[in-house]
């Protein structure tokens, strides 16, 4: 366990490289925190590490600094397609960060070449890259990484490149388990060399960290790094710089108070957390339109391509909100995030702490508030028992004045067929979520007021879902509309509708009987082959029925004239006449 210091780098027992102290220097980082302090000396000295720590530490740089100290070391200059070192995150966005961090250093370092292998783009792009510019340091997600692994056809053979392997980083590992990687990721250590240093770096220890840790590093050194803090902050995950808060509204006023928050604090930046990327897609919609002229994105982890360009384009705001899903809620460093609002509790405990990382970062202050449904505030105790962060209310609710947009948004619905169809998906993944929640005995399915809930995602009616069957939805009246004849605004999309509806009408339509129907002509002519061919195998059966009795007739005439012989009615004369005959 490492407390807060006030260490320098000056202050290694190793002694650094002139190039990345100039770095450093140019970065503006003079000071250590907790985490590099206590991890770097120990991974310099050639020891696999386990580390744990806060979100927001400072991990990056823990891991980066003495990566590239060890490959700097080394007796032989690596080739461009040697890889001396790779790092493993759960997510394209942590990667892409890593790898900007590794940017600076490199500029320095000509003689390394670093790869960024991601999602979302054609992986064959990546192969060529490799083969033609090399990659000595690659940071990368499992699945795009294991996939280079496997394919020796393209003419890449990734597995002979990482004999020269010196570092193995897994950066949020609690996380890359928690995804589902835990598969990918020992298929990937099938493939290193065991004479390699394993650095495991977590914001949580679970049992699935520990198999891991024994699985892939060799007798680690742990380290746990706590933030220095007064005696009442003690028990608190999350950085003391933070200030956590909660809000009890009715589900039915939710989104009037977000609009109204985000209205009174536009000139900060914000982070909003949604559980599904349905309700990301539909809120996006409209907080476009009710906070203009404030800069809204959105990213969630069905988006392909477009998501480097929208987190890029969210990091250089100086004010401006990014709804999202818990993609974003791990590792990744947004600068100056004045609040993280979460929308509702995530379906996972351990998230909420790492949704409120995103702010408060490094020793700055950042806010964090969770709005709650009446019926969902005893998951402020079980926040704080079982995350140890404790929330307080939040007092300044009561000078946020809200105003009803709700029907502005029924309208944006009724006048296109996109919202209200976004509306649908959004509500219907929202309620399967939750009957799916980790708190189940706290936030409960049967406690949902599903008139209420309907009306704070403004639907112009009910979807039909197994969750709404034999309920009574009180307090919620749909709108009496012809839905079928509801239009897209977007001429194209509403093109495409209407020949889809043609084509479903046309297949639907009956085959009649008769003269110069093709279709029942054809039907009939087979009808009779079908009838000709009955015909035919009971033909065919009949005289094979006929043969055998022909056959048992005379088998049996046969059996008789032996009998006969034997009992010596007949000469062996007469036997051999009448069985000849």
């Amino acid at each position: 366990m490492a407390a807060c210091s006030d260490s320098t780098w000056d202050d290694l027992p190793q002694k650094l490289t002139s190039s990345i102290l100039t770095t450093l220097k140019h970065l503006q980082f003079t000071h250590m925190t907790p985490v590099q302090a206590a991890c770097i000396p120990v991974f310099m000295s050639n020891k696999d590490v386990a580390a744990e720590a806060v979100t927001g530490s400072g991990k990056t740089l823990a891991f980066v600094i003495p990566l590239l100290e060890m490959l700097l070391k080394r007796s032989e200059k690596l080739r461009k397609r040697e890889i001396g070192a790779i790092i493993i995150t759960p997510t394209r966005e942590l990667a892409i960060q890593i790898d900007e961090v590794l940017q600076h250093f490199i500029e320095r370092l000509p003689e390394f070449k670093k790869l960024l292998l991601i999602g979302g783009s054609n992986p064959i792009l990546d192969v060529n890259k490799f083969l033609e510019d090399g990659g000595n340091i690659i940071t990368g997600t499992p699945g795009r990484l294991l996939d280079l692994f496997h394919r020796k056809q393209d003419g890449i053979d990734l597995a002979s490149y990482v004999r020269t392997l010196e570092v193995l980083i897994l950066d949020e590992a609690d996380r890359l388990l928690d995804l589902g990687f835990e598969h990918s990721i020992n298929q990937i250590l099938s493939y290193l060399p065991k004479q390699r240093r394993t650095g495991l770096f977590s914001a949580t220890q679970t049992q699935e960290v520990e198999n891991l840790i024994r699985a892939g590093l060799r007798n680690p050194v742990r380290i746990a790094v706590k933030e220095k803090q007064t005696q009442s902050q003690a028990i608190q995950k999350t950085p003391s710089s933070l200030n956590n808060y909660y809000w009890i509204c009715d589900v039915h006023e939710k989104f009037n108070f977000l609009v109204a928050f985000l209205k009174t604090h536009q000139v900060n930046k914000h982070i909003v957390f949604f559980s599904t990327c349905a309700c990301v897609e539909y809120f996006t919609v409209a907080l476009k339109e009710f906070l203009q002229p404030t800069t809204v994105l959105s990213l969630h982890g069905k988006m392909k391509s477009k998501r480097h360009k929208i987190f890029d384009n969210f990091r250089t705001l100086n004010s401006g909100v990014l709804v999202c899903t818990d993609v974003m809620a791990r590792g990744v460093d947004i600068p100056d995030v004045d609040w993280v609002i979460q929308y509702d509790p995530p379906t996972s405990a351990s998230a909420f702490v790492h949704r409120c990382g995103r702010t408060a970062r490094i020793g700055n202050i950042g806010h964090a508030l969770v709005l709650l449904a009446p019926n969902e505030e005893t998951y402020v105790d079980f926040i704080a028992i079982n995350q140890k962060v404790p929330l307080q209310i939040f007092t300044d609710a009561s000078e946020i004045k809200t105003v009803d947009v709700l029907q502005k948004l029924k309208m944006m619905a009724m006048k296109d067929r996109a919202v209200y169809e976004k509306g649908m998906r959004a509500f219907v993944s929202f309620v399967q979520s939750y009957s799916k929640h980790e708190c189940s005995l706290i936030l409960r399915l049967k406690d949902l007021d599903f008139g209420k809930l309907a009306l704070g995602f403004a639907l112009l009616k009910l979807p039909k879902m197994p969750e709404l069957q034999g309920k009574k939805v009180q307090g919620f009246t749909a709108v009496r509309m012809d839905y079928d004849s509801l239009k897209y605004k977007d001429k194209s999309r509403e093109k495409q509708r209407k020949a889809k509806l043609t084509a479903q009408q046309d297949s639907a339509k009956p085959h009649i009987k008769g003269k110069g129907n093709t279709a029942w002509s054809k039907q009939k002519e087979k009808k009779q082959r079908k009838a000709e061919r009955r015909e035919q195998r009971q033909k065919a059966r009949k005289r094979k029925h006929q043969f055998d009795d022909d056959d048992l007739e005379e088998l049996s005439k046969d059996i008789r004239l032996m009998k006969k012989l034997k009992a010596g009615k007949i000469s062996k004369e007469e036997f051999d006449e009448k069985f000849e005959d």
